[in-house]
C-alpha cells in the first residue's frame, strides 16, 4: 500500500486557558494558569475544591439555545472546538464528492456524567416521565461525531473511541491512519471532557488522585515538583483536522504540521496503577513508525499529571525508551496550566505539540520550584523557550494501562 502523508490543516480548542486558539496559545507560552476554585458547584464538602472550569464559553455562538439543552457540557465543548477547526482548515462547505471522502473521529473518556446525574436526580423525584426522551442522545459518547457530521454534511467515517485520558490521542491516530489507508482524504479528530459534576469531582476525589491545593488553585498543578500532590481535574476539548497532503496541498491549505507517527501499547499491569514498559514501548512504536530515531525528536509533550507515582513512571519511561537522548530532550507538561482534562487531554496536547512545532516555542512547565530528584530531565521549567523543534512527540496514558503516543514534524 503506498503511504499516504497526513497533515494537521485546522486547529479549533475550548479550555480552561482560552477558548480560541490564539488566546490558548498565548496563555500556554505565557505559563499562565486556568485553574481556579469550582464554580459549578458547591464543592465545600470535597477534598479537593478545584478545577480547570470552561469560562466564558457561549454555547449557543455554535448551537441553537434549543438543541444545547438537550446536549451535555463534553458535546457542546466538542462541537464547538470542532466549528472553530473546520473553520480555521476552510473546510466549511464542502463539495459532495469532497464530503463523502470527510470523517470524524472525536472521542470521550467519561462523556455524559452531569447529565446522567441529573436525568437520575429528576427521575428519583418526579419518576421516569420525567426522564427527557433526548436523555440518551445528550449523553453517549459518538455524539460529537454524529452532531458534527450533521452540521457540515461529512459523510465519510464516523466514529469515537473511548480509552479514558488516552481518548483524544487514540482518535487522532486512528483518524490519521485511516487517511494513510485511502479510506478518507479529511477527518475531524481528538478528544473532549466535561465532567465537572459530583460524581466526577467526587470519584476522583474518593481514589485520592486529586490535588488539594485548595487555597492555591494556580499553583496546584506541579508535574515533577517534589511536593506534588494529585491531578486537578479539568474540562475541555482539542480538535485537530487531518488531511492527506496532495488534497491539502491541492486546495492550497495551510499547514500546521505532519502526523509522522503513531503508537499504542497496553501495560498488562494494574487498572490504575502505571508501569514505565507499557509506555516505554509505546513511544518506541510510534518513533518506529515515524522512521524516526530517538536523537532526532527536540521535544515532547508528556502525559505530565502532577500524580507522585505518574511523574515519576514517565521520567523512568522516557529513560528506558530514549536511552542518551533523553538528557538531550526539551520535555513540559501543559497539564500544569490546563490541569487534567481527561478524555479532551491528548486533543489538546496533541494541538500545543503542533504549535510548538508551528512557532518553535517549547511551552513551559509551571511551578516547577523544587525539583524532585527522582524527576530529572529538562523539564522546560516555569519559563517558555524559543528552540528549533523539527521532531516532535506527544504522549497520553489512561486507566486500563492504555497508551498512545504521537509523533509529529515540521513542515
Amino acid at each position: 500500500m503506498a503511504h499516504r502523508r497526513v497533515v494537521v490543516t485546522g486547529l479549533g480548542i475550548i479550555s480552561p486557558v482560552g477558548n480560541s486558539v490564539e488566546t490558548a496559545w498565548q496563555n500556554i507560552v505565557a505559563g499562565r494558569s486556568g485553574i481556579r476554585a469550582v464554580s459549578r458547584l458547591d464543592a465545600s464538602a470535597f477534598p479537593s475544591r478545584i478545577a480547570g472550569e470552561v469560562r466564558d464559553f457561549d454555547v449557543t455562538q455554535y448551537i441553537a439555545a434549543k438543541d444545547a439543552r438537550r446536549m451535555d457540557f463534553f458535546i457542546h465543548y466538542g462541537i464547538a472546538a470542532g466549528i472553530e477547526a473546520v473553520r480555521d482548515a476552510g473546510l466549511e462547505h464542502p463539495t459532495e464528492a469532497e464530503a463523502e471522502r470527510t470523517g470524524i473521529c472525536i472521542g470521550s473518556g467519561i462523556g455524559g456524567l452531569p447529565g446522567i446525574e441529573k436525568s437520575y436526580g429528576d427521575a428519583l423525584a418526579g419518576g421516569i416521565r420525567k426522564i427527557s426522551p433526548f436523555f440518551v442522545p445528550g449523553a453517549i459518547i459518538n455524539m460529537i461525531s454524529g452532531n458534527l457530521s450533521i452540521e457540515f454534511g461529512f459523510k465519510g467515517p464516523n466514529i469515537a473511541l473511548v480509552s479514558a485520558c488516552t481518548t483524544g490521542t487514540h482518535c487522532i491516530g486512528e483518524a490519521g491512519r485511516i487517511i494513510e489507508y485511502g479510506d478518507a482524504d479529511v477527518m475531524l479528530a481528538g478528544g473532549s471532557e466535561g465532567c465537572i459534576s459530583t460524581l466526577g469531582l467526587g470519584g476522583f476525589c474518593a481514589a485520592k488522585a486529586l490535588s488539594t491545593r485548595n487555597d492555591a488553585p494556580e499553583e496546584a498543578s506541579r508535574p515533577w515538583d517534589k511536593d506534588r500532590d494529585g491531578f486537578v481535574l479539568s474540562e475541555g476539548a482539542g480538535i485537530l483536522v487531518l488531511e492527506e497532503y496532495e488534497h491539502a496541498k491541492a486546495r492550497g491549505a495551510k499547514m500546521y504540521a505532519e502526523l509522522i507517527g503513531y503508537g499504542m501499547s497496553g501495560d498488562a499491569h494494574h487498572i490504575t496503577a502505571p508501569n514505565a514498559d507499557g509506555p516505554r514501548r509505546c513511544m518506541l512504536a510510534a518513533l518506529k513508525n515515524a522512521g524516526v530515531n530517538t536523537d532526532e525528536v527536540q521535544y515532547l509533550n508528556a502525559h505530565g499529571t502532577s500524580t507522585p507515582l505518574g511523574d515519576k513512571n514517565e521520567t523512568e519511561a522516557i529513560k528506558l525508551a530514549f536511552g542518551d537522548a533523553a538528557k538531550k530532550l526539551v520535555v513540559n507538561s501543559t497539564k500544569s496550566m490546563t490541569g487534567h482534562l481527561l478524555g479532551g487531554a491528548g486533543g489538546i496536547e496533541s494541538l500545543f505539540t503542533v504549535l510548538a512545532l508551528h512557532h518553535q516555542i517549547s511551552p513551559p512547565t509551571i511551578n516547577l520550584v523544587t525539583p524532585d530528584p527522582e524527576c530529572d530531565l529538562d523539564y522546560c521549567a516555569n519559563v517558555a523557550r524559543n528552540m528549533p523543534i523539527q521532531i516532535a512527540l506527544n504522549n497520553n496514558f489512561g486507566f486500563g494501562g492504555t497508551n498512545g503516543s504521537l509523533v509529529f514534524k515540521r513542515i
